[in-house]
This record gives C-alpha cells, sequence and structure tokens, in this order.
C-alpha cells in the first residue's frame, strides 16, 4: 500500500520552494507569536491555550493541511502528469495512500512540532497545555490531510476550496455558529484536547466519542473516495 518511488516524488513536489516558503512560515509566525506573548504576558495557562487554540489550530494546521493535502495531488491532476504515473504499474489505492501518508506526514511535522515549541514558550506545558495542543494538531493533520486530498481529486479549484473551509468555515463560522461546530475537524480536534488538559481551559462543543467517530469516518471515506476518483479518472483515460 505504500510506494517509496511515489512517496519520493511527493515529497518532492510539496516541499518545492514556493511552498516550502509558505510551510516554513506559518510555524515561524507561531512561535514568533508565542515568545512575544511570553515576553509581554508572562506565563500563563490560559493565555496559552487561547493561543495554541486560536492561531496554532484554527489558523495553521487547516492552512498547512491545504498545502500538503491538494499540493499532494491537485497539481499533477492539473497539469495532466497525473496520467504518467497511471500508466505506470501502481494500484490506484496504493497512490492515494502513499500521497496521504506523505501529506500527513508533512502537515504533522509544520503544524504539530511547532505548535509543541510555542507551547513550551508560552507556559513550560502548565496544564499539559503543550501537548493537548499537540495530540490535537496530529489527529487534524490526518483529517484535513484525508479532506484536502480528496478536494485535489475532484476539482480544479481545490487549494480556493481549501482555503475557504480553513478560513471561513473552521476559522469564522466555527468560532461563531454553534451548529457549524459540530461539522468542524478544529472542534473534533479540541474535545481530544479537552480530554488532556482536563480543567477546563479547553473545551469542544462536540463530546469526545463523536469527535473520534467523526474523525475517523472522514478520514477513511475521504481517503477511499478519493482512490474512486482516481480509479474513475484511469477508466476514463483508458476507454
Amino acid at each position: 500500500m505504500y510506494n517509496p518511488t511515489v512517496a519520493r516524488l511527493t515529497y518532492r513536489a510539496l516541499l518545492g520552494r514556493r511552498r516550502a516558503l509558505i510551510l516554513f512560515a506559518l510555524p515561524a509566525m507561531l512561535i514568533v507569536i508565542a515568545a512575544a506573548v511570553r515576553m509581554f504576558n508572562g506565563a500563563d495557562d490560559q493565555v496559552a491555550a487561547d493561543v495554541l487554540g486560536g492561531f496554532a489550530l484554527a489558523t495553521m494546521v487547516p492552512l498547512i493541511g491545504v498545502i500538503a493535502g491538494t499540493g499532494a495531488i491537485g497539481p499533477e491532476i492539473d497539469d495532466g502528469s497525473i496520467v504518467y504515473l497511471l500508466a505506470k504499474p501502481v494500484k490506484r489505492p496504493t497512490i492515494v495512500f502513499t500521497k496521504l501518508i506523505v501529506a500527513i506526514a508533512v502537515t504533522m511535522v509544520f503544524s504539530a512540532l511547532p505548535t509543541l515549541i510555542a507551547g513550551y514558550i508560552l507556559n513550560g506545558n502548565g496544564q499539559q497545555v503543550a501537548v493537548a495542543f499537540t495530540v490535537a494538531s496530529l489527529v487534524a493533520s490526518i483529517a484535513y490531510s484525508a479532506l484536502f486530498l480528496l478536494l485535489g481529486t475532484v476539482s480544479r479549484h481545490a487549494v480556493v476550496i481549501g482555503l475557504v473551509y480553513a478560513l471561513v468555515w473552521e476559522a469564522l463560522f466555527g468560532s461563531l455558529i454553534a451548529g457549524a461546530r459540530t461539522l468542524s475537524v478544529q472542534q473534533w480536534a479540541l474535545a481530544l484536547a479537552e480530554k488532556v488538559t482536563g480543567d477546563g481551559l479547553v473545551s469542544s462543543e462536540v463530546g469526545l466519542p463523536t469527535s473520534v467517530t467523526l474523525l475517523v469516518a472522514v478520514t477513511i471515506g475521504a481517503t477511499w473516495f478519493a482512490g474512486y476518483k482516481l480509479r474513475t479518472m484511469s477508466l476514463a483515460g483508458e476507454e
């Protein structure tokens, strides 16, 4: 189910100059913000939770997920080079699964690790805040990668749709409209962060069992449908 050659090509595409600048810029911004907050405000558990929840989980993780998830397959479909990959003796589910693993790895490295560092800068992991949001970032990275990889297979405007979801749905509607929070990856991840901290610093609108179920369902469902679309594309090309 994992092809090293496909993985290497995908890593090379994702870590190209333009995408790499954005991938490094967002974590750097988080760490700078964390250092500034610590310098001017001191160590405060609630402030640390607010910064990590408001910027890291609500903005940085989904944006990096958009870059990694759509970038893992979208450009190849747009420029037609996916045809050369489909012509190779590699099973379609293997292509999708390999690209998903790469997207997850990139999203985790550029979101969860900076979140952990920022958490320790903010309050030295008091009340397990840094660990809680790192766990949330890791879990969200998986769901976002699968979701945005699917977008890359079904639309030529995957980046735009992903940005709208990340910035409008997750960051805006997910914060203001109660009903939207139920369908928010951010809220599902927050349920795990709430479980880790466990003393009211973090709260989620969705219960932990529901959150875990939805995270698993979205990840599996998006991955399966992306594979289905790729198989359909292959059949259309052969016909």
